[in-house]
């Protein structure tokens, strides 16, 4: 088959060492995507028994990359690979707060005594991994928090941009970063610092906790030029949902970045897990659910929702998950996230295997992500939708089938030659040749494109 060019999906390698996308970065570039998301480029606590994933969400300092996933050092020589490769590299980056140290000392210089003094004894090594700055003083002191108070309204925009995430009463929380001048600097030294070792993208983590003035100052149009940014605001749906119209639309409206699509999230899972009509696939954007597709970073699972108890719920079966891809690699518009992690969650597939580990390079997952590179920029259209099932085609170029349903689908096919990239319910060799009509078994998804582009 013809080497397709790699067009815009991004595999979330969540909680990856960075030396491990270095040892895979060959096999991404090989499986089609076109940059890789990694945790929190910064200082954060780690041990030699390790630590949980959620540490890395917990900044001690942005001016040197010392964490769990390596260091950086290791960062370099990931970023040097993967652009050899001609992947881009994305990272997390963790504004609204730093890292919850009350446990260990009562005030809020970070980073703490402790990590200056570990900086001072190792000044030649930490000299080396510095990206930024005076690490021989604090990044922030206590004049740079808001004043600790806990989340307990959700529901309320001020509150949930003031107050402390946490986990409790009984927990302190994380101390919220005000929006001043000496924060808003820092951030901004830390993405320039990152834009120069060659990122090209940014995930900004907790956005909903951000202050829309916050997000404005620090992604300036200098700040923005080259990148793709996108922030994370969660919501239980799209248009008229209260978390979308108190966080999302706000966002959406007073800024320029992409955002999750949690509406087309929840409009899939309603279809493929609650039965709804795959009918209402057929153009959520029109209806709300959807966000534009110049904005939009699609996905059928992100960290959060296997790894926090509150979102467990929203676990697809793999079965469904896979259709779900199939429908955002299949249509036109959005960036897809491919998420894979580590086993953070414990959660194990049918074979009784980590569920999210090597997904990302699955045979299936793979030739779905060469169909959406081979289809960028066609337009799409819906050739028939009901209650289980929905064709659609991109120009006369593809066509993307997805049948839930009990019975055989027959797909009426434009005209020419058409080659098989996918069908997960045949046994059918891959890049079978065929015209003018395809069965499609019961429960399963396909997806063929023109033989011409496989040559």
């Amino acid at each position: 088959m013809t080497k397709i060019k790699a067009t815009n999906v991004i595999l979330h390698a969540f909680d990856w060492p960075y030396n491990r996308v270095t040892q895979y970065a060959k096999d991404i570039a090989k499986a089609g995507y076109k940059a890789v998301l990694v945790s929190p480029p910064l200082k954060s606590y780690k041990h030699e028994d390790g630590t949980e994933w959620w540490q890395r969400y917990q900044p001690q300092d942005y001016r040197v990359i010392d964490n769990q996933l390596g260091n950086t050092d290791d960062f370099r020589k990931m970023t040097a690979i993967l652009d050899a490769h001609d992947v881009h590299v994305y990272v997390d980056v963790v504004f609204n707060h730093m890292a919850n140290e009350s446990k260990i000392r009562h005030d809020l210089n970070y980073p703490s005594k402790q990590v200056l003094d570990e900086y001072h004894q190792s000044a030649a090594r930490y000299e080396t991994l510095k990206l930024f700055g005076d690490i021989t003083k604090p990044l922030f002191t206590e004049r740079d928090f808001i004043k600790a108070f806990p989340i307990k309204n959700w529901a309320d925009p001020w509150e949930v941009q003031h107050g402390r995430i946490s986990g409790g009463n009984e927990d302190p929380g994380l101390p919220t970063l005000k929006c001043n001048q000496n924060v808003i600097k820092q951030q901004k030294c830390y993405i320039n610092s990152l834009k120069q070792l060659g990122i090209k993208g940014f995930r900004i983590d907790a956005a909903k906790h951000l202050t829309l003035e916050h997000i404005q100052l620090v992604w300036d149009k200098h700040i923005s030029a080259d990148v793709h940014i996108f922030g994370e605001i969660i919501t239980d749906g799209g248009a008229t949902k209260e978390e979308y119209e108190l966080f999302l639309a706000p966002y959406l409206k007073g800024t320029s970045l992409g955002a999750y699509d949690f509406p087309l999230f929840h409009a899939m899972y309603n279809v493929f897990e609650k039965g709804q009509p795959l009918a209402e696939l057929d153009n959520p954007y029109s209806v709300g659910q959807a966000l534009a597709y110049d904005r939009a970073i699609t996905f059928a699972i992100t960290h959060d929702i296997p790894n926090n108890d509150v979102f467990l719920d929203q676990v697809m079966t793999e079965h469904n998950e896979l259709f779900a891809y199939c429908y955002i690699l299949g249509r036109d518009g959005g960036v897809p996230l491919i998420y894979s992690d580590l086993d953070t969650s414990n959660i194990t597939n049918s074979n009784g295997s980590p569920r999210w580990k090597d997904c990302w390079n699955e045979p299936v997952l793979t030739k779905m992500i060469a169909f959406h590179n081979l289809m960028q920029g066609q337009p799409m259209a819906v050739l028939s939708k009901g209650e289980d099932h929905l064709i659609f085609c991109r120009a006369d170029e593809g066509v993307v089938a997805i049948n839930r349903g009990a019975e055989p689908l027959n797909i009426v096919l434009p005209a020419g030659q058409f080659s098989v990239l996918v069908d997960t319910g045949s046994n059918i060799a891959s890049c079978s040749q065929t015209a003018g009509s395809y069965r499609l078994e019961a429960s399963s998804c396909a997806m063929l494109v023109k033989s011409t582009l496989l040559e």
